[in-house]
């Protein structure tokens, strides 16, 4: 039974105190949740926000560098994630993908890294409108699934969690139904077990994320592959985050 998992991406929202105040009250309002809330929140605020010691929320990153250490301006490392209390972090976010022009060979070598060093990766994988109309989701998110995995240990799979964002319904107001997100979803669980074996695949957490919000979150959590979501908005308001969590 795969435990349902909520992360809210804060993006580049909020302060080190207006952080650390939603956190607080998340924390004590999903106290008695049976699903695993993360909060990826901006690097500014990751250190304040584990040394509050939360009791039911975990805290993760919105991107990270493969390398080690070195002369790359501006970068943070796995290790430095692991350091300030972090046990997830994004990876290949459309917005990564689209605007900083991130491929799937970099997003992978992200992806080993943070298994290396002991993060819990959430793989994003989703199309865009054009590629939605034109018919092609599904190859386009099986073969970002195949790329972004590409050496990763079957005994280190369920250590990842997968996100199915598609593109256009990123902040747009505009969501997949539950039907057509759970059999995109659907497929990447069968791309996962020719990759790894079914037993493997079904221990695989796979979110959906795009315009999540309290009124329309059980559409999704009723689905059979739908592990949980990845908020973006709706997560910066501690009542509509809460209310997804409490769907």
């Amino acid at each position: 039974m795969r435990t349902p998992i909520i992360a809210g991406n804060w993006k580049m929202h909020k302060n080190v105190g207006e952080a650390v105040e939603l956190a607080r009250q998340l924390d004590e309002m999903v106290a008695d949740s049976a699903v695993e809330v993360v909060i990826c929140a901006p690097f500014t605020s990751l250190s304040s926000l584990s040394a509050l010691g939360l009791n039911k929320v975990k805290i993760g990153a919105q991107n990270m560098y493969f390398a080690e250490a070195g002369a790359f301006t501006g970068e943070i490392s796995a290790t430095m994630l692991e350091d300030v209390g972090c046990e997830y972090v994004i990876l290949g976010h459309s917005e990564r993908r689209e605007i900083f022009k991130e491929d799937d060979e970099l997003i992978n070598k992200k992806v080993l890294k943070a298994l290396e060093v002991g993060l819990k990766p959430i793989l994003c994988v989703g199309e865009t409108l054009a590629q939605r109309k034109a018919g092609e989701t599904e190859n386009v998110v099986v073969s970002q699934t195949t790329k972004g995995l590409a050496g990763v240990s079957p005994e280190l799979i369920e250590q990842v969690v997968i996100a199915y964002e598609p593109i256009w319904a990123i902040g747009t107001g505009e969501t997949s139904n539950g039907k057509d997100a759970n059999e995109v979803i659907a497929s990447i669980r069968q791309t996962l077990a020719k990759l790894f074996g079914d037993e493997q695949a079904q221990k695989v957490r796979i979110q959906y994320g795009g315009s999540v919000k309290p009124g329309n979150i059980a559409e999704f959590m009723e689905q059979p592959e739908i592990d949980g979501a990845l908020v973006g908005g709706a997560s910066l308001n501690v009542k509509d985050f809460v209310g997804i969590v409490k769907y």
